[in-house]
């Protein structure tokens, strides 16, 4: 790849994996170091534009998902400020998050989701009214919250106690037919589909699934790279589905910015396909760019100096 000399990893942000983005980006910094690169801990907060403008970066690593992280808002910054990005852009990231919006536009394409619909916390009908012959068991999750998992509700006083709880992170909340079986992630890489896990953990192969080579898993994989493409996203991505004996194997959800802890899902993935974790990073920074209106950069388009005084109210500054 081009050599690039000045690399921001962008950490920490505003959601409830704030730590766990630090942590991989001290990771992140430590491998890209170990290839040569001038890699520099960016710390994402509600200053994070002077923060970009004084580091002057080449190129930024977003290394944090979330709220304000993965859901097109650091994007849309970083386009402002002309500074090619790894990953999804705008689009993509504010699609990915909202779990609705993925839902919809699978369907759209015809991709295998499960039944669901989005209750709001302002909505004008009762849920039990909205829920109506749904039925049961029913899977609810919040629509646009990273972090918080999801709840199996087996009858309206568990679905009413879900719902509250998926409340206390987002004011939508996405409720599903629940579909039994193995949780499986699938790694994509630019538009490829570089292998499966099952998120409990083990390879899909011959001692879990059986699948491995067959038509089964290749389909685990067309899917996955199917749904990257549909949502229009770029660079790495995971895309969790269940895999059932009694059902096709069903489309969950779409995350357009995977973790990339060395032990996560997606460096594990690339590890077994043969991408060493250190050019895994090298391989996702090669493709960052700029892609607002289709204008698709390598380098940065502007380099925008700051001076003056600095109107953070803390001394954070000096932590970054």
């Amino acid at each position: 790849m081009e050599s690039v000399k000045r690399v921001g990893v962008l950490v920490g942000g505003l959601s409830g994996e704030r730590d766990l983005s630090v942590r991989t980006g001290e990771a992140v910094r430590a491998a890209l170091a170990e290839r040569g690169h001038i890699a520099n801990l960016v710390f994402v907060d509600r200053d994070v534009d002077l923060a970009l403008r004084q580091a002057e970066i080449d190129v930024a690593l977003v290394a944090l998902r979330g709220r304000y992280g993965g859901d097109g808002c650091l994007q849309g910054l970083l386009e402002l400020l002309g500074i090619p990005y790894t990953g999804s852009g705008v689009l993509a990231s504010s699609l990915a998050m909202n779990r609705g919006k993925t839902k919809e536009v699978l369907r759209l394409h015809n991709l295998p989701t499960s039944p669901g619909y989005v209750f709001t916390v302002d909505s004008p009908t009762r849920l039990a009214e909205t829920h109506g012959s749904f039925g049961y068991p029913a899977m609810v999750r919040p629509v646009g919250a990273a972090a918080g998992g999801f709840a199996v509700a087996q009858d309206d006083l568990e679905l009413e106690a879900a719902v509250d709880d998926a409340f206390r992170l987002d004011e939508e909340v996405l409720i599903e037919r629940f579909v039994p079986g193995r949780r499986v992630c699938v790694g994509v890489l630019e538009g490829e589909s570089i292998g499966a896990i099952e998120l409990t953990g083990g390879a899909i192969g011959p001692a879990a699934f059986g699948l491995r080579g067959t038509a089964r898993y290749r389909s685990l994989l067309r899917l996955a790279a199917a749904a990257y493409e549909v949502l229009g996203c770029e660079g790495p991505a995971c895309v969790e589905m269940v895999v059932s004996g009694r059902v096709n194997e069903v489309i969950v959800e779409v995350d357009s910015h995977p973790l990339l802890l060395p032990t996560a899902p997606l460096p594990v993935m690339a590890r077994a396909a043969g991408i060493e974790y250190p050019t895994l990073l090298e391989d996702i920074l090669s493709g960052a760019r700029l892609r607002a209106h289709r204008h698709r950069q390598n380098r940065r388009a502007l380099q925008v100096s700051f001076h003056g005084h600095d109107r953070r109210a803390s001394a954070a500054g000096t932590a970054h």
